[in-house]
């Protein structure tokens, strides 16, 4: 089995309604997100996909959430913007061009989660 991944980076704001402490007052961070693609074959190339596609379609998605206040970005303007609710969005809006294994979304380095199906 191959596995490919690429890392992104975004920033953004958002606070967690009805969350009991801290995390429900405005606040930002520097998000890093990862992709990851499996595939137990190649293409002609020798390829699962090329790097460089799966990086302008995640990059696509993730723009649509960069410097932004997530709470107003649907569909976190009706869900809370959690790391697990973020990881789930992306690895949809990717399902639609491609199927990605997992999507791993960190809002700092030691606190990650991730969406896979």
């Amino acid at each position: 089995m191959y596995e490919l991944m690429v890392k992104l980076h975004f920033s953004a704001a958002h606070r967690v309604e009805d969350y009991p402490g801290n995390c429900e007052r405005l606040h930002g961070h520097n998000w890093l997100v990862k992709v990851y693609v499996k595939s137990e074959t190649l293409d002609n190339l020798g390829m699962v996909v090329d790097f460089r596609v799966l990086k302008e379609k995640s990059r696509e998605v993730i723009s649509k959430l960069d410097h932004h206040f997530l709470n107003e970005v649907p569909p976190f303007d009706k869900i809370n913007p959690t790391a697990e609710n973020i990881a789930r969005w992306i690895y949809d809006e990717l399902n639609k061009e491609f199927e990605p294994s997992k999507v791993v979304v960190y809002e700092s380095d030691d606190s990650s989660a991730s969406y896979c199906r």
